[in-house]
């Protein structure tokens, strides 16, 4: 596949970036704890980079966005995106 086809998020752009938090109710691996436990930015292209707190801090950039990020981090709903730019249309 070409990579223009796999890049193309163009259905998905926002007009500015977004400010939110990962909100976790439950830690299933004992490592990131509960609450707001990273901050990060969705970018006008759809990428994301996130910024996880706590002793083991680390920032990490998600090229295909929200989606692939919840679906590695999002335990099955156990996670959630919660906008801190409330002002700004979803």
């Amino acid at each position: 596949m070409d990579v223009d086809a796999q890049l193309d998020r163009s259905a998905r752009s926002i007009a500015c970036p977004r400010r939110f938090v990962l909100r976790r109710a439950v830690d299933v691996t004992g490592v990131s704890g509960t609450g707001d436990v990273a901050e990060g930015v969705e970018w006008s292209d759809g990428t994301v980079a996130l910024r996880w707190r706590g002793e083991w801090a680390t920032t990490v950039v998600w090229d295909y966005g929200l989606d692939a990020l919840l679906a590695v981090h999002g335990h099955n709903g156990s996670t959630v995106v919660r906008w801190l730019d409330s002002d700004r249309p979803v």
